[in-house]
């Protein structure tokens, strides 16, 4: 599926990501007579795109309520413009591609199990209705939970995120675009009129324009301080209970909330349910929000067997709308960047990919001013800017006074990892369940700040802008473009 290198590493475009949002937009330019090249710095989908609960919202996670209270019943009827917009276009692909990618519609449906619950509910109720999607009020939702409130709204949807994209990569392939994988961008720069853009592998490839489609660009930029990573965990069910299985799209509102939906695969039903998110690498156990919702599970359905588990990041935005478009401060208009899609990004990824094409080509487009990345939001935005920075400050130095004490690695039990102190050095261990230890220098290599260790994810993650490492200390995710550095300490 990913290609070999062209000849000629020379193109239009040059977009870094191969999730949803840089496939979409390379194949919308290459629909629009445009050479177009996709560096991923893993596999195609593997960062949020394949980690997704693939749910299609008109229905956003931020509620149009908070929408029109922060910027204005107009803009609230432009945010649900743009996401008809995006399913339109999700449509668009699936059928002139003919991609196989279980593409379903269905309404969604919402529940309170409790008295300020039913409150909140109530006031998303009357913007959903203010904005004119169709939207009622239901005795029952359709599973088995106990609510003294439910709502029942239309123009949703879901599909096989996986299927999807790689029908797009398709599609891509066949219009004469390339997706290169194991390609990590780790510098960006101008020369001679072009954009550069220099792999860890040492390949450089020149364009008349670049897209960030990465969430975070990379290297240490402004829009690492404007968005906030967030992980998210999901479950896989079979259950004994055939009814139990939901045809509609259904959201609680706990804090934090739970969604659930239906996947087919083959003859074969599964209940997925997700959830528990918080900031990344905020939580003192990951492997606890598994357990919550193993519980949630087991209290409200009747479970069978559990299928699989895993957990995704996303980023959130200051102002509960993405960014999408040309990158504030760089010259010429020739980088743009899309990211802040919160909880919505296979919706506010297709919009992206259709939006950035369109300013490359002509430069404007629809929905240009209101996602703009450049934009000065509600002041609101501009407290949650400092709150969110004054946490990123205070793991950036807390952490550093805080470090386990651990007298020697024979306290670190096996299979399990933490920052300690060792021989009067701060390091970052992994016990494997032979005793062999891995140890890495913890310092992220974007901004500075500790990392810590994700218990279900086995990875080292950032509190700060959410860059993610592997065992070995090998960058999974950006920001960050470098390793962590590795100690050899032998074995205990």
């Amino acid at each position: 599926m990913l290609s070999s290198f062209p000849a000629d590493k020379d193109a239009d475009v040059l977009v870094i990501g191969a999730g949803i949002t840089g496939l979409t937009t390379a194949l919308a330019l290459l629909e629009k007579g445009k050479s177009c090249i996709v560096l991923e710095a893993r596999s195609i989908a593997f960062g949020t795109t394949g980690g997704t609960s693939a749910h299609l919202n008109t229905v956003l996670d931020t509620p149009y309520s908070d929408i029109i209270k922060q910027h204005g019943i107009e803009k609230a009827q432009e945010v649900l413009r743009s996401t008809r917009k995006a399913m339109e276009w999700i449509r668009h692909n699936v059928e002139k591609f003919a991609i196989d990618c279980d593409l379903t519609d269905c309404s969604g449906q919402m529940y309170a199990g409790t008295a300020d619950e039913k409150k909140q509910l109530e006031k998303i109720k009357d913007g959903i209705i203010e904005l004119g999607i169709s939207c009622r009020e239901v005795s029952d939702v359709d599973i088995p939970v106990k609510q003294i409130y439910a709502i029942e709204f239309a123009e949703q949807g879901h599909f096989n995120p996986a299927k999807y994209v790689v029908g797009m990569a398709e599609a891509i392939q066949a219009l004469g675009g390339y997706i290169l994988g194991e390609s990590l961008v780790q510098k960006v720069s101008r020369k001679d009129g072009n954009i550069l853009a220099e792999t860890q592998a040492g390949d450089l490839f020149r364009a008349d324009h670049v897209i960030y489609a990465t969430h975070t660009t990379p290297g240490i930029q402004l829009m690492n301080f404007r968005v906030a990573p967030y992980r998210s965990y999901l479950q896989l069910w079979q259950l004994a209970n055939e009814s139990e299985y939901p045809e509609k799209v259904i959201y609680d509102m706990e804090e934090p909330f739970h969604y659930f939906r239906t996947v087919i695969q083959g003859r074969q039903r599964f209940l997925l349910v997700g959830g528990q998110d918080h900031k990344t690498a905020h939580a003192q156990n990951e492997q606890a929000n598994f357990l919550a919702l193993d519980g949630f599970v087991q209290k409200h359905f009747s479970p069978f067997k559990k299928v699989y588990e895993w957990s995704s990041q996303y980023y959130e935005s200051l102002d509960a709308l993405p960014f999408i478009g040309y990158y504030p401060g760089k010259p010429d208009h020739r980088e743009l960047i899309a990211t802040g899609f919160g909880g919505n990004g296979m919706i506010f990824g297709s919009l992206a990919g259709h939006m950035l094409a369109d300013l490359i080509v002509t430069g404007n487009c629809e929905f240009e001013s209101l996602y703009s990345p450049g934009r000065f939001g509600p002041l609101s935005s501009f407290k949650d800017l400092i709150v969110e920075n004054v946490d990123v400050l205070k793991h950036f130095v807390q952490d550093r006074l805080s470090i386990t004490k651990i007298d020697g690695l024979a306290e670190l039990a096996r299979g399990e990892a933490a920052v300690l102190k060792y021989e009067g050095q701060r390091i970052g261990v992994y016990k494997d369940g032979d005793g062999a230890i891995t140890a890495i220098d913890p310092v992220c290599k974007h901004a500075g700040c500790l990392v810590k260790w994700n218990n279900t994810e086995e990875s080292w993650d950032c509190p700060c802008h959410g860059a993610r490492y592997n065992i070995d200390g090998e960058v999974l995710t950006g920001p960050s473009m470098i390793s962590l550095s590795k100690c050899e300490i032998g074995k205990r």
